[in-house]
């Protein structure tokens, strides 16, 4: 599954599940270009350390999602800086929980800006490199709630369900362009924010950690088992490789049997 001499932008990959994917592409050989905000001291340390750990080129873009002029800039740079852009994994996202009626007007704008209009500029701005090259792979990152809902989620759920129907409309248009489109679907992935979360109801309970974690588990998934963002990466490397070359406008889940159910 080789992709050396193919260069990639992963947004929101400076922890996490993007953070996952950037480290499985680039040990398959990948440039990559990380996105994401943080400690600036902290992110130039993984982006060297990353570059010293793999030997490929790693770039970082300090682009806001919630900006389309940031997002076509950081596709611009990773084609300057990276000699291409191969690869678009459009992972950024942020959450807000409450019911709907309750739902703050600016929670629902910063959900929907992020998770689901900062993909489709992504591939908008993406997608001429690659067409112009006959070769590309865009993995949307989006969740099993792409697929089915859950109550206090309704501005998560209805940008992942989107990113789902943008995904399958990209993979039509460049189904003979060399490119293809397609969705990550996770379930409960172990992240470190999902880690606070479990700390947090805890800590709320009295209660254990194990406890806590089973329980979360068990509310959607048969398997009580999380994914983790190295899965996650496992599955994006295999979309991009020959391997997968007939593979577009799939919706994958990677969920413990989430949607089995």
């Amino acid at each position: 599954m080789s992709l050396q001499s193919k260069a990639a932008l992963v947004t929101g990959s400076t922890s996490g599940i993007g953070l996952g994917i950037a480290r499985a592409l680039a040990g398959e050989g990948a440039a990559v270009m990380l996105n994401g905000f943080g400690d600036p001291a902290q992110i130039e340390k993984l982006r060297s350390g990353m570059a010293s750990e793999f030997g490929v080129r790693v770039g970082y873009a300090a682009a806001d999602m919630a900006q389309p002029s940031e997002i076509a800039a950081a596709v611009r740079r990773t084609a300057d800086e990276l000699g291409s852009l191969d690869i678009l994994v459009n992972n950024a996202g942020i959450q807000f929980t409450a019911a709907i009626e309750d739902f703050p007007d600016e929670r629902w704008d910063a959900v929907i800006a992020i998770n689901l209009s900062a993909v489709f500029h992504g591939m908008k701005a993406a997608i001429p490199f690659m067409k112009r090259k006959g070769w590309g792979r865009i993995v949307n990152i989006a969740s099993a709630h792409g697929l089915v809902a859950s109550p206090q989620k309704v501005a998560y759920v209805a940008a992942k369900h989107g990113v789902v129907g943008m995904t399958k409309v990209a993979a039509i248009e460049l189904a003979n362009s060399g490119v293809t489109a397609n969705a990550i679907c996770p379930g409960w992935v172990r992240t470190p924010l999902v880690e606070k979360q479990l700390h947090d109801r805890a800590a709320a309970q009295g209660r254990a950690l194990e406890g806590v974690t089973e329980d979360l588990l068990a509310e959607k998934q048969p398997m009580r088992q999380f994914s983790t963002p190295d899965q996650i990466g496992a599955l994006a490397v295999f979309l991009c490789s020959d391997a997968a070359a007939t593979i577009t406008g799939a919706p994958l889940s990677i969920d413990g049997g989430w949607l089995a159910q």
